[in-house]
Order: C-alpha cells, then sequence, then structure tokens
C-alpha cells in the first residue's frame, strides 16, 4: 500500500469513529478518559523506556539541551499528564450546549448549538506530552484526531497511543479514535492537510519551517500555532526588582518553550541602572545575553545583536536586549518582530498599562507578569491543544471550547417561505 492510500485509510477511519463519538455522552466520555489515565500510569514503564530511547537517539543526533528538556518524560511530567487527563473529566463537556436560541415571527425555533468539529490532524515537534493532551482534548470534544509527531520523539509517542487506545478500548473507545502516523516519511504531512473530506482542520505547532510547509501545502483549514517570540517590555515606571524575577521566570523556567521570552525591552531613561543589574542576574543563570548598540554601551561585555536576533525564536539561554526611547517605540518592534504569541509589559503605571494593552497585537497581553502563564491549565482551562497565534476562530490557549464549531437547529411546525 502507497503512503497515498495508507493516509487515505486512516481518514476514512477517522470519519468512521467522528460518527461513532458524537454519539457517546458525557458520562461515557468520563468514563473513558479515566480509563485512559489509568492506562498511561499502568504503562509508566514501558512509556518511560520508550522515552530513553528517544532521549539517546537525540543525544546521538546533537539535538540542544533545551530541546532534550522538551523530549524528556520524567516522572513529574508523568503525573502532569495523567492528571491532565484526569482533570478533563471534572470540566464541562461544551458538545450539545445550546449557545443561543430565539423564536422568529413566523414561530419557527431557532438553536445554536455547540457541535464537534469532526476530524482534526495535529502536528507538532518534540515534545510528547502533546500527544496525550491532544488525543484527550480531542476526544472530550467528541472529535477524531490523527497524529504526527516528530521524528525525534516516534518511540515514546507510539508508547503513549498505546496505553491510550488500550485503556480507551476497555470502556468503549470507538476504534480509530485517536491515530498516530508512525512513518517517518516528511511526506505524510503533506497527505494529511490535503485529506479533503476526511481532515476538517490542521492544527500545527512548530517552528518556522513546520509552519510554512503546512500553510503552504494545506487544503483544509490550518489554525496555526506559531513560534513564540514573546518580549518583556520594562517600563520607565517599572519596579525593578519584580521585572528581574518576571524576566528571570519567563527566560529561565523553561527556555525550550514557547511561552518563554526572546526579547527584553528597556525604557532609555532607566536603562543605564536596569542593565547591569539584569546582567548580573542572568549571567549567574548562564544566559547569554545579546544588546543592540545602546545596551551593549552600556553592558559591553554582551554579544552584539544582529538584526536576526529581533525574530529569533532562541529556545535556549539566550536573550536579546534592546534600549527603546519610548512605550510606542516598544509596541511599534513588538507588533513588527513579535509572533503574537504571549507579550508583557512591566510597569506601575496604569495608563502605560492601559496603552500597552490596547495597542498590542498578541493573543495574550500580560501586565507585571511572566509569559509562562500563556498555557490552558494556568488559564483553567485544563489542558490545551495548543496556543493559536491567528485570529480567526481560535486566539491564545485552545481548550475544549475552542475544538468545537456550532451548527443552526431550526423547528418548525410545517412553515414555508412566501
Amino acid at each position: 500500500m502507497t503512503l497515498h492510500d495508507t493516509m487515505i485509510e486512516m481518514g476514512d477511519r477517522a470519519v468512521a469513529a467522528e460518527r461513532q463519538l458524537t454519539t457517546l455522552g458525557t458520562r461515557r466520555k468520563n468514563l473513558i478518559l479515566e480509563a485512559m489515565a489509568d492506562s498511561l500510569d499502568a504503562s509508566r514503564a514501558q512509556i518511560k523506556e520508550a522515552n530513553a530511547r528517544d532521549m539517546a537517539a537525540g543525544r546521538e543526533a546533537g539535538l540542544s539541551d533545551a530541546m532534550l528538556d522538551r523530549l524528556l518524560l520524567s516522572d513529574k511530567r508523568m503525573d502532569t499528564m495523567i492528571s491532565g487527563v484526569r482533570a478533563l473529566v471534572a470540566l464541562k463537556d461544551p458538545v450539545g450546549e445550546k449557545i443561543s436560541r430565539w423564536i422568529r415571527p413566523n414561530s419557527l425555533v431557532i438553536n445554536k448549538i455547540r457541535t464537534p468539529i469532526g476530524v482534526i490532524g495535529i502536528i507538532f515537534e518534540s515534545r510528547p506530552n502533546v500527544t496525550v493532551d491532544a488525543a484527550a482534548l480531542c476526544f472530550k470534544t467528541s472529535n477524531a484526531v490523527i497524529l504526527r509527531g516528530g521524528r525525534e520523539a516516534i518511540e515514546s509517542n507510539i508508547a503513549l497511543v498505546n496505553a491510550l487506545q488500550a485503556g480507551g478500548a476497555l470502556k468503549g473507545l470507538p476504534p480509530h479514535s485517536i491515530q498516530l502516523i508512525t512513518t517517518l516519511d516528511h511526506d505524510a504531512v503533506r497527505e494529511l492537510v490535503q485529506l479533503q473530506g476526511r481532515v476538517d482542520l490542521v492544527i500545527p505547532r512548530g517552528g518556522k519551517a513546520l509552519i510554512r510547509a503546512v500553510t503552504e501545502q494545506a487544503h483544509v483549514p490550518v489554525i496555526k500555532h506559531y513560534q513564540g517570540v514573546c518580549h518583556i517590555y520594562v517600563d520607565v515606571e517599572a519596579n525593578q526588582a519584580q521585572a528581574l524575577d518576571i524576566i528571570e521566570n519567563a527566560k529561565c523556567s523553561r527556555p525550550g518553550v514557547c511561552n518563554a521570552i526572546e526579547t527584553v525591552l528597556v525604557h532609555e531613561a532607566i536603562a543605564a541602572e536596569f542593565l547591569p543589574k539584569l546582567d548580573e542576574r542572568l549571567t549567574a543563570k548562564r544566559v547569554e545575553l545579546r544588546g543592540d548598540e545602546a545596551a551593549c554601551a552600556i553592558v559591553p561585555t554582551w554579544v552584539p545583536a544582529t538584526p536576526e536576533d529581533w525574530d529569533a525564536e532562541y529556545l535556549d539561554l539566550i536573550l536579546a536586549v534592546g534600549v527603546v526611547p519610548t512605550l510606542d517605540d516598544a509596541v511599534d518592534h513588538i507588533n513588527r518582530h513579535g509572533s503574537h504569541h504571549s507579550d508583557g509589559i512591566v510597569t506601575t503605571d496604569e495608563a502605560a498599562q492601559t496603552a500597552f494593552n490596547q495597542q498590542v497585537d498578541s493573543a495574550c497581553v500580560y501586565s507585571n507578569a511572566s509569559t509562562r502563564f500563556t498555557d490552558g491549565g494556568e488559564f483553567g482551562m485544563g489542558a490545551e491543544i495548543g496556543i493559536s497565534t491567528d485570529k480567526l476562530h481560535a486566539r491564545g490557549p485552545m481548550g475544549l471550547e475552542e475544538l468545537t464549531t456550532y451548527k443552526y437547529i431550526i423547528l418548525g411546525d410545517g412553515q414555508i417561505r412566501t
């Protein structure tokens, strides 16, 4: 069977599974989710062994420390994954929710009802926990899912999907509700995003190359989980101690994730005072600092930034630092160089906060807080499918509600249009 035929078969199976999923009530779905969580826990040893094989292959392939961190499934991360699946049980099932209802003068009753999207293809890199989050979220919203992870996590992803399928089957998970593309052939991505009539939506999560390939090749709708070129702007009225804490957390807590910051902008009026403090704080954390001309004049040991640095998603302990004359200049820089993911201001000036919040064109805009909170769990949405940097249908963390669409159900009593 050719790759094309294989992908068509996966699409047909997903369509059949999605039809069965629409018949499952919330109670049944929750029982299946609990069984999936139990199976993940029971399969912990096999999953960690598979992850160890991926980690060894990653080291041999020369993956960076940050990328290896994204790949690692520690016991703590396994616990978080499992608890994330269980947490979905307690969350409201949006499928079937009546969004609105009204009656027309001719007595037609029009109901706007939340429904599954259908079959969702998810393409992602590195982080195997995405496999579980995506599968569980899609299942809770009665969507069938076809997963395509990166080659660096193939062993981990196979073990995770096997556990989800085995556990779910015990409580009635429809066959092929959760499918994983196991071939490493890059053409599988092209085949997936061109499955018109079989796939209703594709969500790519990854870097520029992946997003570009998907959007250029897709014949089905795409919601992009684009790169995280995130910023913190330190205003002239900032609490500088607070700014240092926020920047350290946003850069150093997990540098290899999309909500970590890549650039700090500092108001010129406080740059001479603040930048040496920033240097002391972050060099102690082994961060490489790359500054513009004004920043390097204040801290000459920094690496001079290149034009490419302002658009870079390092996913590593590297930070670009620029000095700006005004808040407006900071906003202009963020809107021009950012990825519209997560950006923040540190200031005690409420007018500056308001201006920043209104003018920065990003999915998540923070005042006096770390960008690392851009996460479905941190927002109280449970697990998330990704962070949409698009503006249509969904923006920011995509939880259960964002994985649904709606339809109109119209109830009549013989009305005809005249």
